[in-house]
């Protein structure tokens, strides 16, 4: 929970007391420590806000951090409170309900903003909010992102004002943005983080002056702090009244003169504190009583509500701030920009379990969520925890790493049985032949990735046939390629309906055997007994929200069978020129083997092209500044052009359905360049690692895509997976910035894409997690890929990046494979591009597998299925991103528009979803709207969030959102980039069991 302390009990006991008078005993009469006053008008109050919060795993496990191991005793509220009795919990709500105890952000942790995708922050904002809401009827108000590095425009609009905060507060920002900031007074904003829903979705934004601790001025007040207590017995020595007044007075007029109105906030805390609370309010009673009786200045308890409703009263008209507060440096050559890449094999994880949880729920739903038995909550909560801001991010420390995805692995492995039996149920819908079945069993193979599928590695013979089951969780029809490994080439596919399926086999290449050997034994404890010798590549068309089956079958007893790719090497071509061409793309490569043309035969695009790897080298610090390059900070100290190391020939395959282009790049880059006949893009998938550092040089692997687009410093980075937001080089809006690291300075969070365009094209790279990206050179992107590093950047982990796989007693540097996307398009026609594929990307096809035997399977089994009436598909600019059954019935929908205002000229406009169509033959009774984490009826928080004044506002905006769902019709309106969120019941008298 984002409202965590250390030693809670303590704390809470002196919340109750807090809240009357402390009496203290001096010399030979008592001091009556008078705490109760409120906000004076006329006066600057000073805001004293108790906080504290533990992170959710960072130099220590989540465990470790709660239970006490390691000399700490931090705790957690959710784990703490379901181990309190009835009486301790009753204090507990009468502390909340009195506004002495106040919950903020309430998240399940506080989560990154850099590396997360929307989809993740929406379910673990949700998770927490909910708890909440069970737990005390409470609603957060207040936004509290006090340690991410950095902050996303989805965050204001999103996770701040569609889930109905009134205000957002939070610490870092770039140290120049913040001396700007502080010398015009525009600490406090309001920030409107959507180009497309404008003022309709602004909240109040309030930045710290230095940080999210006490001021200056020694106000530490932990038991083994230095700064001075008040000593307030004149029998005594060391009596200081009033000099802690005047240092008091001092520091909350040094922060009036940098704030707007008479109302100042002190955050009286930081990570980890009050452990021992009754130092901390033993002092702030003391500097109450004293600085009221002072009379220069009013000191109150507060909390951010409090806070905020003060400034809201003041009617002060606020400075606007757009767009967002990345990249983050705390100082000219610590940008905080290195953290969007670390741990890629975490990132790619997390991305990749995101992804199966929103189709696990759908399935969970389908079938029925039951009390008994698996659920998908345990997959939740684990990546609830994994969006943590140093859990995603990279920046914990390894053996933490590796707990967190222990923690995926086992959500993954419950939520598998619930896909499992939700799979067999709807597929078993139909009875058999007037005898009891045996329980379809479906199997799933999560390191499809790389090559390991034990169900599809198994013999194929004429009586035994492999099933495989594609489900689509996309809300449209879904035609694309999938790939099994396989052992035999003798083999053929049937579809559910018969028929056979143009299908192709291609070898699997030595380097990603290496990785599958290697890796398999290293994750599963376990030696692979079998080595498939290729991938079976096939076409598949799977209704939206449903599954189609596939039969693999030997093809032993026919005349057909799955087409092998043609091979063949570049060697021995010295100077010619090699050519793919598949479908409507042509790629063209130079007699060294670099990439060199891309041709579009239907969108008549012509384009030079080159991909090229480099490194840079980190820096280990210097002896006027040692800031080096670690898991938060990207520090170069140079960069090198990775070139073949020798003359390595192109190996090309060649098929009916998909070419590519493999490439050696140099002993541990491995590349595959791919396209396909029926889509428009190059897929381009790397093996990288182990980056070497015997030289005791670690490295930042990058590849960079360059053409001729005349992109004039700009490019565009999307915000968590949702708007696009401009970047001009070397360039900020809100200053003019000094440029100290013209390369780390310049990268920015990639969770989605990026682009760059001039007149005439766009060229457009789509990723599968989050990397961090840039633009160093007109008419090129960059990315970057891996990084391993040698040396601490300092900021706290104690611990360098320098990951490591081991096998037994053998460890070496961590190897990473993913894939990234990349279409050159006319200008104006890229962003459906973008917006379509990158949701594929994020939703890929489930796959299951089962076996046959005898031919019979369509006899007992439905083999091809969608939940929505089979003339209906979601709209193309609309996305179905939860559908998930709640304990008591009802169901969560979400329902998210993809496109901004202008973004594209036919799907940037208003969506209708016929939720008729989407559930048919299910009759929902009731439809209410929530707020975006669903704690609450959309129109109560619209009728209690606070509105601001904003300074030069103009009120010719116009802002389209969908309008009440009408519950006889029920139609959903969506206006670009609205997501809608929904609690529907359903009357489920008379439905069968598929239509559940």
């Amino acid at each position: 929970m984002a409202i965590t302390s250390p030693s809670l009990l303590l704390l809470l006991y002196h919340l109750l007391v807090a809240s009357a008078s402390w009496w203290q005993l001096t010399g030979a009469a008592y001091i009556a420590y008078n705490t109760s006053g409120g906000v004076v008008p006329g006066k600057l109050n000073v805001h004293l806000v108790p906080h504290t919060h533990d992170d959710v795993g960072w130099l220590k496990t989540i465990d470790q951090y709660y239970v006490g191991s390691y000399n700490s005793i931090q705790a957690f509220f959710y784990r703490w409170w379901r181990q309190q009795s009835d009486a301790t919990k009753k204090a507990v709500r009468g502390l909340v309900s009195s506004g002495q105890l106040e919950f903020i952000n309430g998240g399940w942790c506080m989560h990154d903003e850099a590396a997360v995708h929307y989809v993740d922050m929406i379910d673990q904002t949700t998770l927490g909010h909910q708890f909440l809401k069970e737990e005390f009827g409470f609603l957060p108000r207040i936004g509290w992102q006090i340690d991410p590095f950095g902050h996303s425009a989805v965050q204001a609009y999103l996770l701040g004002s569609e889930v109905g905060f009134d205000a957002l507060y939070f610490s870092r920002i770039d140290y120049q943005d913040r001396q700007k900031r502080k010398d015009t007074k525009t600490l406090e904003v309001v920030w409107q983080g959507s180009r497309t829903l404008g003022s309709s979705a602004e909240i109040f934004t309030g930045i710290f002056p230095e940080n999210y601790e006490p001021p200056p001025g020694d106000f530490y007040f932990e038991v083994n702090d230095k700064s001075p207590v008040i000593q307030d017995d004149p029998l005594l020595f060391d009596y200081n009244v009033q000099q802690r007044v005047d240092d008091f007075v001092a520091a909350a007029l040094a922060q009036a003169n940098i704030t707007r109105t008479n109302h100042i906030m002190f955050t009286m805390g930081t990570d980890f504190k009050y452990q021992y609370a009754n130092s901390w309010f033993r002092q702030m009673d003391k500097f109450i009583h004293y600085v009221n009786k002072d009379g220069r200045i009013n000191v109150l308890y507060s909390t951010p509500s409090i806070y905020t409703d003060a400034k809201h009263a003041a009617n002060e008209a606020w400075p606007l701030k757009i767009d967002d507060f990345f990249p983050y440096a705390d100082r000219a050559n610590g940008y905080w920009t290195g953290y969007f890449t670390s741990r890629p094999a975490l990132k790619g994880y997390v991305r990749t379990l995101s992804s199966y949880y929103v189709a696990a729920r759908q399935l969970e739903f389908l079938k029925g969520r039951t009390s008994s038995g698996p659920t998908t909550d345990s997959l939740g909560d684990a990546l609830a925890i994994a969006q943590h801001h140093d859990a995603i991010t990279g920046t914990e420390k390894q053996h933490v790493a590796n707990d967190y995805a222990k923690r995926l692995a086992i959500g993954y492995a419950e939520a598998a049985k619930v896909v499992q039996s939700s799979l067999t149920s709807l597929t078993e819908s139909i009875s058999g032949s007037g005898h009891q079945m045996k329980a379809t069993i479906y199997d799933q193979c999560p390191l499809l990735n790389i090559s390991y599928c034990p169900p599809s590695e198994s013999d194929i013979y004429d009586v035994k046939s492999l099933v495989v089951l594609v489900y689509n969780s996309l809300g449209w029809r879904r035609e694309d390629i999938i790939r099994i490994p396989v052992m035999s080439d003798s083999i053929l596919v049937v579809d559910h309906e018969g028929k056979e399926i143009e299908s192709q086999l291609l070898p699997i290449n030595s380097a990603l055997l290496t990785l599958r050997n290697n890796y398999v034994e290293a994750y599963m404890g376990i030696s692979p007994n079998v080595t498939p010798k290729y991938w079976l590549a096939i076409p598949v068309t799977v209704e939206p929200l449903g599954f189609a089956t596939y039969f693999i079958k030997s093809a032993k007893q026919t005349g057909s069978r799955a087409a092998m790719s043609m091979v063949y090497s570049s060697q021995g071509m010295e100077n010619a020129k090699t050519e793919i061409e598949q479908g409507n793309l042509k790629l063209q490569f130079d007699q060294d083997g670099k990439l060199t043309h891309y041709v579009n035969k239907r969108s008549l695009v012509k384009s030079s092209i080159e991909q090229a790897y480099s490194y840079y080298s980190g820096s280990t610090g210097t002896f006027i500044d040692p800031q080096a390059s670690g898991a938060y900070i990207f520090r170069p100290s140079g960069k090198f052009p990775i070139k073949l190391e020798e003359k390595v020939p192109l190996t090309i395959l060649e098929g009916p359905l998909i070419h590519e282009v493999h490439q050696q790049i140099n002993s541990w880059i491995y590349q595959v360049t791919r396209i396909y006949k029926t889509k428009e893009h190059v897929e381009v998938e790397f093996i990288v690692g182990p980056i070497p550092v015997d030289d005791g040089i670690g490295k930042e692997l990058v590849t960079q895509i360059t053409t001729t687009i005349n992109s004039s410093k700009t490019f565009y980075s999307d915000s968590n997976g949702r708007d696009f937001i401009k970047r001009i080089r070397d360039y900020r809006s809100d200053w003019e910035l000094q440029v100290n690291q013209p390369e780390a300075g310049n990268y920015y969070p990639i969770n989605l894409g990026t682009y760059i365009e001039d007149d005439t094209t766009e060229l457009s790279i789509l990723v599968d997690r989050a990397v961090g990206g840039t633009s160093l050179v007109d008419g090129q992107i960059e990315l970057m890929l891996h990084r391993r590093l040698l040396h601490d950047d300092g900021k706290g982990v104690a611990e360098s990046l320098n990951e490591k796989i081991c096998i037994n007693s053998k460890c070496e540097g961590l190897a990473i494979q993913g894939k990234l996307y990349i279409r050159i398009d006319p200008l104006g026609e890229g962003a459906q591009w973008r917006r379509s594929t990158g949701q594929q990307i994020y939703s890929p096809f489930l796959i299951a597998f089962s076996e046959e035997h005898g031919g019979n399977w369509s006899n007992s089994h439905v083999t091809s299925f969608s939940m929505m009436d089979s003339s209906y598909s979601l709209p193309d600019n609309v996305a179905l991103i939860t559908l998930q059954e709640l304990e008591d019935g009802s169901v969560l929908l979400r329902l998210a528009h993809l496109y901004e205002v202008g973004e594209d000229k036919h799907l940037s406009k208003m969506a209708y979803i016929e939720l008729k169509k989407m559930f048919p033959g299910k009759k929902i009774s009731n439809i209410t709207e929530m707020n975006l984490s669903a704690n609450q009826e959309r129109v109560e928080m619209e009728k209690t969030k606070l509105k601001w004044v904003v300074e030069n506002s103009s009120s010719a905006e116009t802002v389209l959102r969908g309008g009440l769902v009408d519950p006889s019709k029920l139609v959903v309106e969506l206006g670009p980039m609205e997501i809608r969120t929904f609690i529907l019941k359903f009357d489920y008298a008379h439905i069968g069991s598929i239509d559940r």
